[in-house]
């Protein structure tokens, strides 16, 4: 697919979805649930552009052997999960230089204010007081550089990046109505509400589900052992009660509850009736077994392409191959726009 759009026999133009996930580590069933089921679900309607955010990654003191891994480990879990390359672009970020050639020209165009206001740039520099260097201050404009170069359509985003996708709106307007129409405006995409979709914690039920979390009992990585994962369920924080139902005031039942519908397809109403008069010990277990069950099949994939480090090259080499193509065709028109020689 060397164009960004294609045209369905309808004659309408496949809408243009960007989204990039950072390679810090293993992915989570957060990542999985809130995030990669739906990407591989997007795949059949739009015009699907996914990248490996490594350059992002590195606002953040990596090891660059540790960093290499991840990478590689990070594109193969997203073609485990269903991401096809044949169908989508699935590509490595620091092998497409407009990325970072395009951030600097929006890095001239975006304000010290605007990027100073921004929730993440204020968390991190709290959390990293050590290292709160220029590239923490201007990510935000690397990520505007992301999805404007595809020219897309629409974002998924949660709610801790709807900050940052209102900025990539605000520069790309700032831009057009300086040089003219070049950039496509982008509109977040909100899946339709599915119970789950935001995965809480294990251990703390009223926070989102985190790698970082110092407790490995608090979140489920896409690659745990079975074993593993159940046992993580069965000690799950949820409350002194005893009946499984959705109700406020019970965080940890509603999560596992979510989670368990998310996987099974059942609805809430149906989750409560297959487990009256079980106890929670029953409930977990069975939340457990199933996310094991939903999991074995990637899990399985990913150790397959583990060891087919060849096809992987080929399919980012691939990648990068037609998101060069896109993105130098954005990146020309905007370096003809602010006065660049060709």
């Amino acid at each position: 697919m060397s164009e960004t759009v294609a045209v369905p026999q309808n004659g309408e133009r496949k809408k243009v979805i960007f989204s990039g996930i950072q390679p810090t580590g293993t992915f989570t069933l957060g990542n999985y649930i809130g995030a990669l089921k739906n990407w591989v679900k997007l795949q059949d309607d739009y015009n699907c552009v996914y990248s490996v955010v490594n350059l992002h990654a590195i606002t953040v003191r990596q090891d660059p052997a540790q960093l290499k891994k991840n990478t590689l480990s990070a594109y193969a879990l997203l073609l485990a999960c269903g991401i096809d390359p044949e169908k989508s672009i699935v590509f490595i970020q620091s092998h497409v230089p407009a990325h970072a050639e395009l951030a600097w020209v929006l890095d001239c165009h975006t304000q010290f204010g605007e990027l100073s206001r921004m929730t993440q740039f204020k968390d991190k520099s709290a959390r990293y007081a050590d290292n709160i260097n220029a590239g923490l201050f201007t990510y935000p404009s690397l990520m505007a550089a992301d999805i404007l170069l595809y020219q897309a359509d629409l974002v998924p985003v949660g709610a801790d990046q709807k900050q940052h996708l209102e900025l990539t709106r605000d520069v790309a307007n700032r831009f057009n109505n300086l040089y003219g129409n070049t950039f496509r405006i982008p509109e977040p995409y909100i899946p339709k509400a599915e119970q789950g979709a935001r995965i809480m914690s294990l251990q703390d039920p009223t926070k989102k589900m985190s790698k970082s979390d110092p407790n490995p009992k608090a979140f489920i990585s896409i690659l745990d052992k079975p074993e593993t994962i159940v046992k993580k369920f069965r000690s799950a924080v949820t409350d002194s009660e005893t009946e499984v139902c959705y109700r406020e005031g019970k965080d940890g039942i509603n999560n596992l509850m979510g989670i368990y519908s998310v996987v099974t397809g059942k609805s809430m109403d149906e989750i409560t009736r297959e487990f009256a008069g079980k106890g929670y010990g029953d409930f977990k277990t069975a939340v457990g077994e199933a996310v094991a069950e939903e999991l074995r099949p990637i899990q399985e994939r990913y150790e397959q392409l583990m060891n087919q480090k060849d096809y992987l090259e080929q399919c980012y080499r691939l990648g990068a191959e037609k998101a060069r193509s896109i993105s130098a065709r954005t990146l020309q028109k905007v370096y003809k726009k602010v006065g660049f020689l060709p």
